[in-house]
This record gives structure tokens, C-alpha cells and sequence, in this order.
């Protein structure tokens, strides 16, 4: 340990605590502490020493040792209040009233002490204060203005000192003068040195942690031009930070949102804090060239000068921190579409349960009601024709809750992956004539006319016949379900080399544009204009286009409204089932299967094939009787 740092370590004990936290405030009052310390302490060494060699003091000598051990007490009060200011005032006090005594018993103004008055200043320039400085040059002034007026009105004591006395005194107090100054000098210089260090040290600092800040902190003038940006713009934009200055940052915000990037940084010139989101381009590492990609940031901007009318004739600066936001808003707009789903699924709960209260209770009343007539034809007196209208209604009403449960248990089954395609060889032309003859009755009904072309020549293909008819039949019945009175219905087919081309098109009231967007969904029904004029349960549609896409097939749906739609269909002639991995048919076989589950998988298929078995009883009879048809299509 060096004698200089004990004796930086002795001073910083001394120093007053708002002194402690702060380096320049601290290298402030040890440079004002330290030379006054040392010169007290260093009278006090000699004072013994000129007692013994010169005796008793004369009044001036004592006055100059009472003026060289006066500083301490100067120390003492700046290390017990702190007032750094006033320490310098009571210096400039102190020297100026050793001058005054010193000068008015040596000549005045013509005194060798006179040109230390300059020194009074100098000092209080260590201040760093313009009020203590303006302080003692006014104060230097006055002394020197009255030493004057003293010397010319006489009240000075004549001096007695011979010419070469007076020459040596002088050249004594111009060098303590100028050695005084020097010291000072260098008391100047090493603060301003300690202050570049401490700002070099700050700014490196703020370097360092504007270096590994994954925001981005940037300066900008009030129409946006960049003058500083830090360094993790680089790894934001994946672009050197030279080129976003100037207007370099602005040219990569997107173009819509250019106006509210501007308008933050405007009003933070003027004062305000601001906050604003807007896409900035980048150009990640390795990206195609061409390539755009747009990342969401989050700018907070503020005056630089909180001041504002202090700099007035400068413009206005900004300083701003930008930070990539981009998941946050993805996550927002994740959320924002699984909230649009939760309402679409809630609004088609809500018409499903509204659709199905009406498609099942309407037949359920009419079952419930005229079997109570059946059942009291002793009292009703009913006659046979009635008991046979009456058992007939009971039947159509039980065929079309039939039709409804099987539609949604085939909506069930294609949803969940378990309706099964039944791949055969089969006629399609006999199947589409088969299923415009089993609805011509009810277009004639409705008067519309039914146009059926099928060439003679249409190839045989391979497919699930019952799937083939159940379209046909569904996107017919409703091309007539949905045309007016005089209206037509045209069902034409077409064969290539690889695939058949089915088109339905009709000319009733068409489908609006937003809803034809939705047409195919579950439980769907489109348009206010027919949306309950028909009965239905949305499910028609729904059940062709996944017996579609089962078959790997395209559906296209183009409607005008009030103009007719058109439905085309392409299925390949040959129909290849997907192939289960080996891999998976192994597991299959080799794992065991519980017993009761075993049980309900028969029950089930034993189920499904009764229910084939009646769905294919019932289309013979359909067949067999045209005016049952009518009533159950």
C-alpha cells in the first residue's frame, strides 16, 4: 500500500456522505480538502521551528500562520455539512482578508501581497460554480477598489522599506502568486481529467449494456431519422446497424403502419411518452432473395431533454426502446381465432339443437298423435280408410326420423373415421337414372323439370354403390327442394380416361356469398331467404362432401343468388381403398381384445348390418311404390 493511497483513504473517511456515492462530487472535495490540510498541518510543523530561530511573531507573521492554519477549520466544515459551495465562499473570505491585512500595512495597493488578489478567482473557479466564481472576482474587485481609495485619502501607514526591500518583497509575492496559481492549475487539471475518465467510464458502461440489451435503444430526430441505434438491431433486422440511420429505420416500416410510427415520435418531441406497435421487414440469415418477412415491435418513445424550453432554438430529440413482439401477437391472434371458434361451434350447438327440436318433434307429435286416434278408434269411430291414412302418416313421419337419425349417426361416423367404403364394381349411369326416377314424382309435384343427362357409353366404376346413390340422392332433393315453381333441375354426367364428372344444377334462389363459404358444415343452412321454408337438418350437404372425399373425389359448389347453383363432382373411375401398414394389422392381431368390448364391437356390427338390411328393404319398396316415395323424399 503507497503513502497515496493511505492518504486517499484518510480523506475519504473525512468526506461528508452526499459526497461518498457520487466519483466527481467525491474528487471534488478531496481536491479541496487535501491542499488545505496538508498546508495547515505543515504550519503546524514549521511554527515551532520559527518560534525558536526568529522569537517572538511580529503581528503580520502571526497574522500569516493564523491565515496557513485557518484551512483546516474550512476542511472541518466541509467534511461536517457538506455545502461544497459554501467551503469556497468561506476560502475566498479567508483569502482575501489575508491580502487586505497584509497589504494594508505594506503600501496598499503598491503592496507585493496586492497580486495575490488575481489568485481569489482562480480559486473559486475549482468550484465549478458560476455563483462563487462571479463571487470572488467581485469580491477581488472590491479589495482591490479599496485599497486604492485607502491609499488616496491617506489612511494607509507610510512605507519604510527601502527600494531594494520593496523589489525582493515583490518578486516574493508575484512568485508565491504565480506558484499559488499553478497548484491551483493543476488542482483544475486533474479534476477535469478525473471527469473525463468518469464520463469515459459512464459512457462505456452505457455501451455495454446498450451492447447486450435485447431491446433496441435508439435516437431520433422529430421527423423519424435515426442518429444512434444500438447494436441489437442488428440481430432483430439481421442488417447492419449503419444502414438503418437516417431514414434507413423508417424505409422498413410497413407501409400502413408508417403514420402512427411518425405521429409517436411527433408527440414524444413535444413532451409526451408514447407507446405504438407497427411490422418492421427484416432479412432473416439465409433467406431467399425477394423474400419478405414482416416482425411486430413495440416502440416507447420520450423527450431526450425533459426540459423542453430551455433548448428551444434546438430541435427536439427523441430517445426510444424497441422490442420484438411478435409472439405475443401471434399468441393474440391464436387466441382471437379460437375464440371465433368457440362462438362458430357455440352458434352451430345453438342451430343444432334448434334444427333438431324441430325435425324430430314435428314427426314425434305426429306419430304420438295419431297412434292416440288409432288407439281410441272404438270412440273416434274411425273407418278403415282413416285407420289406413293414419297408420300411413305414423309411418312417413317414422321413415323421416329414421332418415334424420341415420344422417347424423353417417355425420357421426365420418367425423370420427369409422364409415367404412364398401369398394365394388358398379354401373353409374343405372344408379344416377335410378335415383331421377325415384324423385321425378316430387318434382312434378313441385312442378319443376327434371333434366337427366347420362350417356349410354359411361363406364363401369369401382366405389361404394350405396355411397354413389345416397349423393346423387341428397344434392337432387335439394336442387329441387330449393327451386321454384317452374323451375329446372339438370343432372348431367361425363366420363375420362381416369374419372367421373357429375353436375347438378338447378335454378332457384342460389346461395349469398358469405355463405357459400360455410356450405358443407355440419348443421348448416344457408340464406334467410329459404332458410326455414324447407325442412332439413343441415346435414345433406355435409354427408356428400365427406362421401366425397372419402372416394378421394373434388366437390364444387358455384351459386349466384337468385340465379341457381351448381354442384360438380369428380370421382375417380377406380376407387383404391387406403392399405393398413403391415405394421398396424400386426398389432391388430396380436393384441387381445377385452371380452366385453369384443362383445359391444359385435353388437355394434350386428347392428349396422340390420340397419343395412332395413335401409335396403326400404328402397325396394320405395321403388315398388312411387307415392311413398313422394312423401318420404
Amino acid at each position: 500500500m503507497t503513502v497515496l493511497s493511505i492518504i486517499r483513504d484518510c480523506l475519504d473517511a473525512l468526506l461528508h456522505p452526499s459526497a461518498r456515492y457520487d466519483a466527481l462530487t467525491r474528487a471534488r472535495h478531496r481536491a479541496f480538502m487535501a491542499p488545505r490540510l496538508l498546508g495547515s498541518l505543515a504550519a503546524f510543523a514549521v511554527f515551532p521551528v520559527y518560534l525558536a530561530m526568529r522569537g517572538a511573531p511580529s503581528a503580520i507573521e502571526a497574522a500569516a500562520f493564523a491565515w496557513l492554519i485557518a484551512p483546516i477549520l474550512l476542511s472541518w466544515f466541509l467534511s461536517r455539512t457538506g455545502r461544497y459551495e459554501g467551503a469556497h465562499v468561506l476560502s475566498s473570505l479567508a483569502l482575501a482578508g489575508l491580502i487586505m491585512a497584509i497589504a494594508g500595512t505594506t503600501g496598499g495597493i503598491e503592496s507585493f501581497a496586492a497580486i495575490w488578489l488575481v489568485v481569489v478567482p482562480l480559486e473559486a473557479a475549482l468550484s465549478a460554480s458560476r455563483r462563487v466564481a462571479t463571487f470572488a472576482s467581485l469580491l477581488a474587485l472590491s479589495c482591490a477598489g479599496a485599497l486604492i481609495l485607502a491609499g488616496q485619502l491617506g489612511w494607509l501607514p507610510a512605507g519604510e522599506t527601502s527600494t531594494a526591500e520593496r523589489g525582493m518583497l515583490m518578486a516574493f509575492g508575484v512568485g508565491s502568486a504565480t506558484l499559488y496559481a499553478a497548484g491551483l492549475a493543476f488542482g483544475a487539471e486533474s479534476l477535469a481529467r478525473t471527469s473525463v475518465a468518469l464520463l469515459s467510464r459512464e459512457e462505456e458502461r452505457y455501451r455495454l449494456l446498450a451492447r447486450n440489451m435485447s431491446d433496441v435503444i435508439s435516437r431520433h430526430q422529430r421527423n423519424g431519422a435515426v442518429q444512434f441505434i444500438s447494436s441489437a438491431a442488428e440481430a432483430m433486422l439481421g442488417m447492419p446497424v449503419a444502414q438503418l440511420h437516417g431514414h434507413g429505420l423508417f424505409d422498413r416500416v410497413h407501409v400502413a403502419d408508417r403514420p402512427a410510427y411518425l405521429t409517436a415520435l411527433s408527440d414524444a418531441a413535444r413532451g409526451d411518452v408514447r407507446s405504438v406497435e407497427f411490422r418492421l421487414r427484416r432479412e432473416p440469415v439465409g433467406s431467399e432473395r425477394g423474400h419478405v418477412d414482416f416482425i411486430w415491435v413495440e416502440m416507447r418513445c420520450r423527450p431526450l431533454d425533459q426540459d423542453m424550453g430551455r433548448e428551444s432554438a434546438r430541435e427536439a430529440e427523441v430517445v426510444a426502446v424497441m422490442r420484438d413482439v411478435t409472439d405475443r401477437k401471434l399468441s393474440e391472434q391464436a387466441l382471437n381465432q379460437a375464440r371465433s371458434a368457440a362462438e362458430a361451434a357455440d352458434a352451430a350447438k345453438t342451430r343444432f339443437l334448434a334444427t333438431m327440436s324441430h325435425e324430430l318433434r314435428t314427426p314425434l307429435n305426429a306419430i304420438i298423435g295419431f297412434s292416440e286416434m288409432i288407439a281410441q278408434e272404438q270412440t273416434l269411430m274411425l273407418g278403415a280408410a282413416q285407420r289406413r291414412e293414419y297408420a300411413q302418416l305414423i309411418n312417413d313421419s317414422g321413415q323421416h326420423l329414421l332418415s334424420v337419425v341415420n344422417g347424423i349417426l353417417d355425420m357421426s361416423k365420418m367425423e370420427s373415421g369409422n364409415f367404412e367404403i364398401a369398394s365394388e364394381p358398379f354401373s353409374p349411369r343405372a344408379s344416377l337414372m335410378h335415383c331421377c326416377n325415384l324423385l321425378a314424382l316430387k318434382a312434378r309435384e313441385n312442378g319443376i323439370d327434371l333434366v337427366t343427362d347420362a350417356p349410354q357409353d359411361l363406364p363401369v366404376m369401382t366405389g361404394d354403390p350405396r355411397a354413389f346413390k345416397q349423393i346423387l340422392l341428397n344434392l337432387v332433393a335439394n336442387a329441387i327442394k330449393f327451386t321454384e315453381r317452374g323451375g329446372q333441375v339438370t343432372v348431367s354426367a361425363a366420363a375420362s380416361s381416369s374419372q367421373l364428372t357429375l353436375r347438378i344444377s338447378d335454378t332457384g334462389v342460389g346461395i349469398a356469398p358469405d355463405d357459400l363459404k360455410r356450405i358443407g358444415a355440419p348443421f348448416f343452412q344457408a340464406g334467410k331467404t329459404y332458410q326455414r321454408r324447407h325442412e332439413g337438418t343441415g346435414l345433406g350437404l355435409s354427408i356428400v362432401k365427406s362421401l366425397v372425399a372419402l372416394h378421394l373425389g373434388e366437390l364444387t359448389v358455384q351459386s349466384r343468388l337468385g340465379e341457381g347453383t351448381a354442384v360438380t363432382i369428380k370421382l375417380p373411375l377406380v376407387y383404391t381403398p387406403p392399405q393398413v401398414k403391415p405394421a398396424e394389422s400386426k398389432i391388430a392381431t396380436l393384441t387381445p381384445m377385452p371380452r366385453q368390448e369384443t362383445q359391444d364391437k359385435l353388437q355394434d356390427k350386428l347392428q349396422d348390418k340390420l340397419q343395412d338390411k332395413l335401409q335396403d328393404l326400404h328402397q325396394d319398396q320405395l321403388q315398388d311404390q312411387p307415392a311413398l316415395v313422394k312423401k318420404s323424399a
